[in-house]
């Protein structure tokens, strides 16, 4: 007679599956030192991305029983989460830093481009009697009203009927070189109808401008102008040289 004895099995061991616990805590250890290099950024929060999720996914191993590094899983998780702040604050700087440079850059070109002096002239806009009109190098040029002028008896550009007027042109160098003035000249027109108005030449008038003005220095000339006898207004306009603009000062003389 012959019995079968069976004998409880022992159930089979359980592979453990540890890989992503410990993945997380590689990635996660490169993640963060790349995010300590402002530059690596991207690599950071690639990584740290990686790591994160891989750490997550490998405790809900460990819950399941199918791992056993909790810790590791839960430090490659802790420092995914690490590299992604890092990046992010890594990124702020480049940004920062890239943006500061391109603005110093630009800055630089300015400095180094050569300016064209500007007035008031180029937005449109005449000026009055004893107004100022000051350039970009801070050149300012004013010219006062006009007041009734007798030209001498050998003065050139005055026409017997017509009225002449004078007016004192000041130029002030408010930068920090010397200015030539020889450069600088100074027209009229007047009337309704722009009548040319010649500048009048005598011992008295129409010598403009020389030598150089000095920073923190002026330099005045007075010009004298013909207009008809009929003429409310005379329009002066003053170039001071050849890279600067125009001006133009709108005066009443009748």
């Amino acid at each position: 007679m012959s019995y079968d004895t069976q004998l409880p099995h022992s159930p089979a061991p359980v592979a453990l599956r540890n890989g992503l616990g410990t993945a997380a805590l590689i990635l996660g250890i490169i993640g963060t030192l790349s995010g300590l290099i402002p530059l690596f950024f991207w690599l950071a929060g690639i990584l740290g991305l990686i790591a994160l999720i891989l750490g997550l996914v490998g405790r809900g191993r460990v819950k399941r029983g199918e791992a056993n590094n909790k810790g590791v899983a839960l430090t490659g998780a802790i420092l995914g989460l690490a590299a992604l702040i890092l990046s992010v604050v890594g990124a702020v700087i480049t940004f920062t830093a890239v943006s500061d440079a391109v603005d110093e850059i630009d800055k630089t070109l300015k400095d180094a481009a050569p300016k064209t002096p500007g007035g008031q002239a180029a937005k449109g806009k005449a000026l009055a009697a004893d107004d100022t009109s000051v350039y970009d190098d801070d050149l300012k040029v004013t010219v006062s009203a006009p007041k009734p002028f007798t030209p001498g008896e050998f003065a050139i550009g005055h026409t017997k009927g017509s009225k002449a007027y004078q007016v004192t042109v000041t130029i002030e160098n408010g930068g920090k070189r010397a200015f030539d003035s020889t450069l600088a000249t100074a027209s009229a027109r007047a009337g309704k109808s722009g009548t040319k108005a010649e500048t009048i030449t005598d011992d008295k008038v129409g010598g403009g401008f020389t030598g150089s003005v000095l920073p923190g220095k002026k330099a005045t000339a007075v010009y004298a102008f013909d207009a008809p006898a009929d003429a409310k207004d005379l329009t002066v306009e003053v170039s001071p040289g050849f890279d600067y603009d125009a001006v133009q000062w709108d005066l009443k003389i009748g």
